[in-house]
């Protein structure tokens, strides 16, 4: 009987490690597929009244794409228009941030839309991919905040 026992626990703690071991490697391929587009970098977002969850972003032509780091869906998570977004602070993170976000980041507070009742929420990024949103940001075609459709 002590075998047996012994027997079926040690397949269920052999099916669990499998299980782990796949679940890494669907993670890693997901990461590696979403870096292979280019312009990804890693990034924290928060919105107003939540915590931080850490994920990577993706600039597209005319779109922010943010996707959540332990995902398993490539569509983005989040979706913000180039022409909607901007950058209206930066700041260094707080001692409690750094635990999360992990140390060399800064929070970049920004604003959707351009009124004054706008959504607003935070990025956290590397100082060299923040000056890459920025740079992204400011390189919008002539005429693109506009909304205009021809």
């Amino acid at each position: 009987m002590g075998e047996a026992l012994a027997l079926d626990a040690a397949w269920l703690f052999a099916a669990l490690l499998i299980l782990l071991v796949l679940a890494a490697a669907g993670i890693a391929a997901r990461r590696f597929l979403l870096e292979r587009g280019g312009a990804t970098v890693e990034c924290g977002l928060r919105r107003p009244g939540r915590s931080w969850r850490l994920g990577l972003a993706s600039y597209q032509l005319d779109e922010f794409r943010w996707y959540g780091i332990f995902g398993i869906s490539m569509r983005p998570e989040q979706t913000f228009p180039r022409r909607d977004l901007a950058v209206v602070a930066r700041r260094p993170p707080t001692e409690q941030e750094v635990t999360i976000l992990g140390p060399g980041r800064i929070v970049a507070e920004c604003q959707l839309g351009a009124s004054a009742g706008a959504a607003t929420l935070d990025l956290a990024l590397a100082e060299s991919a923040l000056t890459g949103l920025l740079a992204w940001l400011e390189s919008a075609p002539p005429g693109s905040h506009l909304g205009v459709t021809r």
